[in-house]
């Protein structure tokens, strides 16, 4: 058995978002987002885990679904907006995990598709009965959640290290 702690990384992909004449990092959620959004955080409340740092994306609609879903959870995780996670690709979502300070044991992103479907995918080596196949025939739809259980540091993520365990989505 190892010594290494179980830690956790939640993929969370904003929620529905207005296609409006705003650029698009300003867009705002629509009526649909602000009501899944609560819904996604009772979700993530109810699954027992408390995020010790969450990820968020600097667009609007990222950081208009985090402020609706963190006050369902039991504590606020000390919260971050990185610029970094707006279009990241896999690559780049994959180079800010391995940033993660070892202090944390499980982590929320809040991000944008395709990189949030492509991280949960990528990482996920192993998964919980049909969860791997459902999430990619959902294709990470808004408000998604995806949680993947990993053991080691987080500067040793890369692709196939996780095992999906939890996933999540309000309309699927």
């Amino acid at each position: 058995m190892s010594s290494e702690p179980t830690r956790r990384i939640v993929v969370f992909r904003h929620a529905k978002a207005e296609w409006s004449d705003v650029d698009d990092h300003e867009r705002p959620l629509a009526d649909r987002g602000r009501k899944d959004a609560p819904v996604a955080g009772r979700w993530l409340a109810g699954s027992g885990i408390d995020p010790d740092l969450a990820l968020c994306s600097t667009s609007a609609r990222t950081r208009e679904t985090w402020k609706l879903a963190v006050p369902e959870l039991s504590q606020r995780p000390r919260t971050v907006y990185e610029e970094r996670m707006y279009e990241a690709s896999l690559g780049e979502l994959i180079a800010l995990l391995n940033e993660v300070s070892d202090e944390v044991r499980d982590l929320v992103l809040i991000g944008h598709n395709p990189g949030m479907h492509a991280l949960a995918d990528a990482l996920a080596g192993e998964s919980d009965g049909d969860l791997l196949p459902r999430m990619n025939r959902t294709g990470f739809p808004t408000s998604a959640i995806a949680v993947l259980a990993f053991t080691g540091s987080w500067k040793g993520v890369e692709h196939g290290v996780g095992r999906l365990v939890a996933f999540w989505a309000p309309h699927a």
